[in-house]
């Protein structure tokens, strides 16, 4: 995209003629508009006030009062994959994200990498004179690309963001996220007792960035992203937001849809006709080799639970809703300055979150889903005791299906079902007062990959051939501009699905679903997998199967899924089991040793790419040299809900090993540590070959054992994503309360020279649990 010099070059400059055109930086048309992009996640299709859920959102409503609801708004039904159609205007399978990036298989269509042939919008824009601004949750690039060694070329800076604060994988602590400010790692500027939460955190960053520009450039527009971490579990939100949805869910979830529903039809959201999807509608089907739904997939009837049940369950709802109301509240901050500053007329606001309301949950909901993750069952006995903390640092909670399928009425299924509108039916406003005059509903059928385009067609930005070098792959999605002034405008007539093994074919009202689960092998026989038959144009929530009724036109559809998918090149299709996945050999920055060397004042190293202790034996040996009063984190690696760390506390070495958040395991040295240069050591020794691993865990200073104990260790992962390994303090959440001092909770008292760890035993392994692990994390 740059430009030829024009001017003159002589042997004297002063008889040369400069050309700075060149040189200067991109200048936007005159008057051009700001554009803000809210994505919201896992917020399904009827979770807030303006679809008519019972979530009460404020500021998004008071855009949606200037602009346009669209009802029939679709994603991917998966994180990674919409939010490639969302921010480079192509399908998931063309951005090489069929799956979430941790599920890459070395295909075109799922490599984990979006190619520099899908410019993103930030890139054409920034090359354009816009400012270009991201705050809050990526996950768009390749598990191995997520750390400081990389070159970092999928991340938010090497895909045309000026600036960015946020989170780079699939989830974060909201009280202790693991944070990146532009291309280095930092901590939260403050501690959840000190008022912090990411959703302040965000909004704090998004208006630095507008304002610092604005302070230089008053008249120069901007771009930004603004991906709120709310509604991904975990559900952390202030207890005061929590408290103001108390008794509001009480009436259940079958209760609540219906009061959806009934506001839906009065707002217009859909036809009066429309009727409510069933509970469990496939929980009684059988696979092609017998196999049962899987029972994660299901909703347990209000009236089958116990009293406790529905009090923590309720409670779940209520967190979930101020946690959004929450995210709301610090978004219109945001809007309050656009106004303030005059900038509001002029800014094409778009809102949509990136899939439908999540049933990860499963049927019980958890407050702890490393539990889960680790092969270890939620009991409503152990969960009850967390109710007047749910939502609090204390919890990583998560409500049930039931939840889920309540807060996508009146729709199936949720999350991950590419097939059913569950998944993929999500809300959409758009808001532009300076060119939206009238305010309304729009049903045309729209999806993710069309917003890129319409942004474009508003700023009178025309999409190059070619970009940085890269010859462009033509924008899939198309304009929907037209909608903003005529509601009869033509809306998209086709659009295909693949999710896993789940499949879906939309085209001229009609569509097919593949009858499959949303699991990594989902039944996968392509060749004989069922499909149903919906008219969406009467039956929007896809409850009347016509496949029998209309078997010429489900072939056509059929036909037409296989069409689609060669266009835009979604083969394979996944078919393995969840442990195959996971077993893929993928590029990695170096192999897996079996010693590693750390040392302190570095960055966190995220657990992906750290030492893996799992279920072996392991030796910690810190290099130290003691001058007077020791104290605090030698080596920590984890946070509340499962880790391990090495400290000093009292004059005396200490190591702690939390199992899943749910049990401290001690080991205190009988010694006090000695001044001067010496090695303190924790050593696991593991025996058997069970899980969890069990063995005994001893303490040395220099090679003096002076402390040993039978602990048990988690077989999966310390933390779902983020929390990784520290030398010298603990950043984010601490792995115990035992620590000395305050947060960080740096080491005192002498100085560490490194820290080495060992790991040249064989693991016992057990990828089943692996697996469950990755595919919870999108």
């Amino acid at each position: 995209m740059s430009k030829p010099f024009k001017g003159v070059i002589n042997i004297d400059i002063k008889d040369s003629t400069p050309d700075w055109t060149p040189y200067a930086q991109p200048v936007p048309p005159k008057g051009a508009p700001n554009v803000v992009y809210l994505v919201l996640d896992d917020v399904g299709f009827s979770a807030l006030e303006p679809y008519g859920g019972p979530i009460e959102v404020p500021n998004i409503k008071r855009v949606a009062d200037k602009g346009l609801k669209y009802t029939n708004f679709h994603t991917t039904a998966l994180c990674s994959p919409t939010r490639s159609c969302l921010l480079t205007g192509r399908n998931h399978t063309t951005n090489g994200m069929a799956c979430i990036s941790e599920a890459s298989s070395g295909f075109p269509n799922a490599n984990g990498h979006i190619p520099e042939e899908c410019a993103m919008a930030p890139e054409i824009l920034g090359e354009q004179g816009w400012s270009t601004f991201m705050v809050g949750k990526w996950h768009l690039c390749a598990e191995d690309e997520e750390n400081l060694a990389s070159r970092r070329l999928g991340w938010p800076s090497g895909r045309g963001f000026d600036r960015w604060y946020g989170f780079i994988g699939a989830e974060t602590n909201q009280w202790y996220p693991d944070l990146i400010h532009d291309n280095h790692t930092v901590d939260p500027p403050k501690t959840p007792e000190e008022g912090y939460h990411l959703s302040i955190d965000l909004t704090d960053k998004a208006l630095s960035f507008v304002r610092d520009m604005k302070a230089v450039a008053p008249d120069k527009p901007f771009f930004i992203y603004y991906a709120f971490g709310a509604g991904h579990a975990p559900h952390h939100a202030p207890k005061e937001w929590a408290d103001k949805y108390k008794g509001k869910f009480d009436m259940g979830y079958e209760k609540i849809r219906e009061t959806i529903l009934e506001n839906q039809k009065k707002l217009g959201i859909v036809g009066k006709d429309v009727e409510l999807s069933p509970i469990n509608p496939y929980a009684d089907l059988k696979g092609p080799k017998g196999q049962d739904w899987p029972a994660l997939d299901v909703v347990r009837p209000w009236d089958s639970l116990t009293d406790d049940e529905k009090k923590l369950f309720a409670r779940m709802a209520e967190v979930y809703a101020g946690f959004v109301s929450h995210a709301d509240h610090e978004f219109g901050r945001f809007l309050d300055y656009l106004e303030e500053t005059g900038e509001l007329d002029n800014t094409l606001i778009i809102i949509v979150s990136d899939n439908g309301a999540s049933g990860e949950g499963g049927p019980n909901g958890s407050v702890n889903e490393n539990k889960f993750m680790n092969g270890i069952a939620d009991t409503i006995k152990d969960n009850i005791k967390y109710l007047d903390v749910l939502g609090s640092p204390k919890t990583y909670n998560h409500y049930p299906t039931g939840w889920a399928w309540a807060l996508n009425t009146p729709n199936k299924m949720w999350k991950r079902y590419s097939n059913y509108q569950g998944g993929t039916a999500d809300p959409m406003i758009v808001s532009w007062p300076a060119k939206i005059k009238k305010p309304g509903i729009r049903h045309q059928y729209q999806h993710a990959i069309d917003i890129v385009p319409t942004i474009y067609d508003c700023l009178g930005v025309e999409m190059p051939e070619v970009y940085r070098g890269a010859t462009q792959v033509p924008l899939e999605g198309q304009s929907f501009k037209a909608t903003f002034d005529d509601e009869k405008a033509p809306g998209r007539e086709t659009q295909f699905y693949s999710m896993l093994s789940t499949r879906g074919i939309y085209h001229k009202g009609w569509k097919a679903a593949s009858v499959t689960p949303a699991t990594p092998d989902g039944w996968a026989d392509f060749t004989n997998q069922r499909w149903e038959l919906f008219n969406t144009e009467n039956d929007p929530s896809e409850i009347h199967d016509l496949a029998d009724k209309e078997p010429e036109k489900l072939n056509e559809l059929i036909s037409l899924w296989w069409s689609e998918a060669g266009k835009y090149q979604a083969l394979p299709l996944e078919s393995r089991t969840a442990v195959d996945i996971l077993g893929t050999d993928r590029p990695m920055l170096t192999k897996p040793r079996q010693q590693y060397t750390y040392y302190p004042d570095c960055a966190e190293v995220p657990e992906a790419v750290a030492v893996n202790v799992r279920n072996r034996s392991y030796a910690i040996g810190a290099d130290v040299t003691i001058d007077k009063d020791p104290a605090g984190v030698l080596f920590a690696h984890g946070c509340r809900f499962g880790g391990h760390a090495l400290y000093i506390k009292d004059g005396k070495l200490k190591y702690d090993y939390n199992y899943v958040g749910m049990e401290d395991q001690y080991v205190v040295s009988s010694k006090p540590v000695p001044t001067g240069d010496c090695r303190l050591a924790a050593v696991f020794e593991k025996e058997g070959t069970g899980m969890p691993t069990t063995g005994t865990l001893s303490l040395y200073i220099n090679k003096e054992k002076v402390g040993e104990a039978k602990i048990k260790t988690q077989p999966g992962k310390f933390s779902l994503a983020g929390e990784g390994l520290n030398i010298g303090r603990d950043g984010g959440e601490p792995v115990t309360p035992d620590y000395p001092g305050d947060a960080p909770w740096a080491f005192t008292g002498g100085t560490i020279h490194k820290v080495i760890v060992d790991v040249s035993g064989e693991p016992v392994v057990d990828l089943e649990k692996e697996a469950v692990g990755a595919f919870a994390r999108d």
